[in-house]
């Protein structure tokens, strides 16, 4: 319960305080809304046009909770701060059942408070879904093998391929193979397959079929693209080939991985180290921890070979790092020579916690260098000051309470100080965030009447469609409007919007000017505003275009044809 309520109010603090972000929190809360518009869960759209990235389990949970709840920045983010409070606990409970209640709790804290982690349980994405059900599947796994036969043991396993199933819903394909692999390969490497009967195979398939497989059928029964953009581009070209556009070193994971962990990154190495002492020898011994090893080494491994890469992809090994550390901690908290063993680790914090402070200071005060706009660094002054005296407090105290007090205090104080880190933060999240074109959306919602024409120029913005509730029409260069990719939008996929003309050219665009029908159009300022590349006057500067400017906010701004 103390952890529920703890992590609870971390997660939901000021949850609905910021706009949401574009693209990402735009797009994932657009598409439910139109399901909810439409009827239809089955064929995801995205401004009416079809958009088959991603299966829909998140889609379906983000429409319950606007349903519910109304469509508000809480209510879109709350989903994922409910997934971010189970996978703590879920944490705890494995990793309790695994090596006792203390390592539970150490396992949980780490999880929670974690940089990376805390983030995405509060940004509406899909990372942080498919990596609790990817760890609720890994742990069901872990845990159901040294079960004996009975219902104990086959609660557990359905559990399993149930976990499996809703992960294959919520990203596709890693939700079955890749958790598929951890296993096989522990089991393999390990030699533990005497471990894994009674698997409940037949109906534990059953049950993943049922789950996973009547969606997969009705959109490829509705949409004849369907299988080909989900199966061959998402889930193998992207991963195969580098037509995503998201190329990254080999070592693109590993800074991630420890920021990310932070403030615990110092413990991550003597706890993978101490897990497995012994190596082969002891295999047996420890293949609890040898199985959170090869969870962690593979999902690691298999992002890193892969051709798209993003920070957030990285997460489903959190889980696993979180029980190597919670348990090593747990051990060495109550050693009693606790302190010179958490000594490297409560040094990193501090150095961490100083580079942090200055890297925020630098931010702010060295205008250009990495925030260009001079009132926004100035805005962001006040916080930046806050947030590098948390961390540099804490980076001191920490490790002087563990000298003075004991191990215990002095780990607490890591945990509290990204607590309080993370408190102020939310609270000024709005401030940093850049803005997107709500207050565009709130004027369109007010003075659009039956009839009115709302259109996007060069560009979509996602979360326009959702704060205005409507879709609109998109205008780009008269060369480029036969693209089957504007914005993001998968226009290719959707034979309805090739045949009406989807996008308009700008020579449309103009036709349409002069007529009675009343349009609003929405831009980004640099697109129209000063020359184009082949010398033009861009739409606004141009002497012949007349048009009213209506509002606009940092980046954007809207225009119509008339009052």
């Amino acid at each position: 319960m103390a952890l529920a309520l703890a992590f609870g109010a971390l997660f939901f603090w000021r949850l609905g305080s910021a706009p949401l972000a574009n693209p990402d929190e735009g797009r994932y809360a657009e598409i439910p809304r139109e399901m909810l518009a439409s009827g239809d869960w089955v064929t995801p759209r995205l401004d009416g046009i079809n958009y088959f990235e991603k299966p829909p389990l998140m889609y379906w949970v983000e429409a319950a909770s606007q349903a519910v709840f109304g469509r508000s920045e809480w209510a879109v983010r709350a989903p994922l701060a409910i997934f971010g409070l189970w996978g703590v606990l879920l944490t705890y409970a494995a990793a309790r059942r695994l090596h006792g209640r203390d390592a539970g709790w150490w396992s949980a804290v780490v999880l929670g408070t974690s940089l990376l982690y805390f983030a995405l349980a509060r940004i509406l994405l899909l990372d942080l879904a498919v990596s609790v059900l990817m760890a609720q599947a890994l742990f069901c796994f872990i845990v159901g093998v040294a079960e004996p036969p009975g219902a104990r043991r086959r609660q557990l396993f359905y559990a399993l391929y149930a976990s499996m199933a809703l992960a294959t819903l919520t990203k596709g394909l890693i939700g079955f193979l890749v958790t598929g692999a951890v296993m096989f390969l522990w089991l393999a490497i390990f030699n533990q397959w005497r471990r894994l009967r009674p698997l409940y195979l037949p109906t534990g398939a059953l049950l993943f079929l049922a789950l996973a497989a009547p969606w997969h059928i009705l959109a490829a029964l509705r949409n004849d693209t369907w299988a080909h953009r989900y199966f061959v581009y998402e889930q193998l070209e992207r991963f195969l080939t580098p037509v995503a556009s998201r190329p990254g070193p080999v070592w693109y994971f590993v800074p991630i991985v420890v920021l990310g962990i932070f403030p615990w990154t110092g413990f991550l190495w003597p706890a993978v180290r101490d897990a497995v002492r012994g190596g082969w020898r002891r295999r047996n011994e420890n293949a609890p921890a040898w199985f959170l090893v090869v969870w962690a080494a593979f999902i690691f491994l298999f992002f890193t070979k892969s051709h798209s890469k993003l920070a957030p992809y990285i997460l489903p090994i959190f889980p696993a790092l979180a029980v190597l550390i919670g348990a090593w901690l747990a051990n060495r908290v109550a050693a009693a020579d606790a302190l010179a063993r958490l000594r490297g680790g409560l040094r990193t914090f501090t150095f961490v916690c100083g580079l942090l402070a200055a890297a925020l200071l630098f931010a702010v005060f060295k205008v250009g260098a990495i925030i260009r706009d001079p009132a926004q660094a100035e805005a962001l002054r006040p916080t930046a000051i806050v947030l590098a005296v948390v961390l540099l407090v804490g980076g001191v105290m920490a490790p002087w309470l563990a000298k003075v007090r004991g191990a215990r205090p002095g780990l607490a104080m890591m945990a509290l100080t990204l607590v309080a880190f993370y408190g102020v933060l939310a609270g000024a999240v709005g401030d940093i965030q850049k803005p997107g074109t709500k207050n565009l959306a709130a004027y369109v919602a007010a003075h659009a009447r039956p009839g009115d024409r709302v259109m996007h120029y060069y560009d979509f913005f996602h979360d326009f469609t959702f704060y205005a509730q409507r879709p609109v029409e998109l205008v780009t260069g008269d060369a480029q409007a036969r693209q089957h990719e504007f914005g993001e939008l998968e226009i290719g996929e959707d034979a309805a919007a090739m045949a009406r003309g989807v996008p308009l050219g700008e020579s449309a665009l103009r036709a349409l000017w002069t007529q009675p029908t009343r349009l609003f159009v929405v831009a980004k300022k640099r697109d129209v505003r000063g020359q184009r590349a082949d010398g033009s006057p861009a739409l606004l500067d141009d002497p012949t275009f007349h048009y009213r400017l209506l509002a606009e906010s940092t980046d954007h701004c809207l225009f119509s044809n008339q009052p």
